[in-house]
């Protein structure tokens, strides 16, 4: 009876190892997408380090939770302590991981407002050159965000852009994609996106760190414990021994 239940705990080990391959790669590419689009949006934010802590924990946490996969498929097949002892360690550093990244991600969606601060300079250096990396992040800003200046689309009344192009219209990327003959003018506000950038990249960057990064570690401790537990039943029990039958 309790090789037999040696045996079950193995294999459900081994199901759950193998399922960790599935949320590695969950985690690191939830991780790099947060990289891209920090990276895409790297002139709307401060020069701190600190907004990318996150994002390199939650890169680390995927890439130990694909090796733990690996780590934890080898243990089901063994009968080693010291594996055992080493992947038990190893599910508490991957935690201690997640907790850190969960931390930080909910410190930085507080501080999101200083850390947003440029974007008005980004807004007043804007000069509509395509060549330009600073007008060409804000017309992505715009258009992929469907908003329209930093508080309103009537910042854009304030830069030197629209004071030396005659003072008659806004950036394309400021039309509502649903008036398909809008060209800008000031005349017609109806016709630009409602919404303004700073509080859209807020909160579009709010719920990729608070909904996201913690449900997604949420997900992870929840797996971590249940590994734990499985992994602790396994070392509880005693060891095989190949018995021999004795010839005189």
């Amino acid at each position: 009876m309790t090789d037999q239940r040696r045996n079950t705990i193995k294999t459900v080990l081994r199901c759950l190892s193998q399922f960790q391959w599935l949320v590695g790669m969950v985690v690191g590419l939830a991780g790099l997408y947060l990289w891209l689009m920090l990276r895409r949006s790297s002139l709307f934010f401060s020069s701190s380090p600190y907004i990318l802590l996150p994002v390199y924990f939650t890169l680390a946490t995927g890439a130990l939770l694909l090796f733990i996969g690996f780590l934890g498929s080898w243990v089901s097949t063994r009968d080693s302590t010291c594996l055992q002892g080493l992947f038990v360690y190893l599910l508490v550093v991957v935690f201690c991981l997640g907790s850190t990244a969960s931390a930080l991600a909910v410190h930085e969606s507080i501080n999101l407002d200083s850390e947003v601060n440029p974007l008005t300079g980004v807004f007043q250096n804007y000069t509509g050159s395509s060549q330009d990396p600073n007008s060409r992040a804000v017309d992505i800003l715009q258009e992929s965000m469907e908003c329209c200046g930093v508080q309103n689309y009537t910042d854009w009344l304030d830069t030197s852009w629209f004071i030396h192009t005659g003072g008659h219209a806004l950036p394309l990327s400021c039309c509502n994609t649903t008036f398909t003959n809008c060209n800008g003018t000031v005349f017609l506000p109806d016709q630009f996106n409602q919404i303004a950038c700073h509080p859209k990249i807020r909160t579009v960057f709010r719920f990729i760190l608070l909904k996201i990064i913690l449900g997604m570690f949420a997900a992870v401790f929840l797996d971590l414990v249940i590994l734990l537990v499985i992994t602790v039943q396994l070392m509880r029990q005693p060891p095989l021994h190949n018995y021999q039958i004795l010839r005189d």
